[in-house]
C-alpha cells in the first residue's frame, strides 16, 4: 500500500514501533556477561499495539512494513 503522506495514526505507529525497536535493541547492546534478563516494559508494547490498532494496522504486517520504509529506508 502505497500513500503519499502519512495519517498520524500510521505516523504514530510506525513512531511506537521505532521506539519499540529501539527499547529492544537496548537491551540486547547491555555489556558482554550482563546478567540482567531482556525485558521490554509491558507499556511500550501496549504503546505499539495501541498505535497499530488505532491506524487499522493490526494485523496487517504488509502495509505497515510500507509505511515503515517509507518513514525510515535505512532502518
Amino acid at each position: 500500500m502505497q500513500t503519499a503522506v502519512m495519517t498520524d495514526r500510521e505516523r504514530a505507529a510506525v513512531q511506537a514501533y521505532l521506539r519499540l525497536l529501539h527499547t529492544v535493541r537496548a537491551a540486547f547492546d547491555g555489556p558482554p556477561g550482563d546478567p540482567r534478563p531482556v525485558l521490554v516494559p509491558p507499556s511500550v508494547l501496549a504503546e505499539a499495539d495501541q498505535a497499530l490498532t488505532d491506524a487499522g494496522l493490526a494485523g496487517n504486517e504488509e502495509a505497515f512494513f510500507g509505511l515503515l520504509e517509507s518513514w525510515c529506508p535505512e532502518g
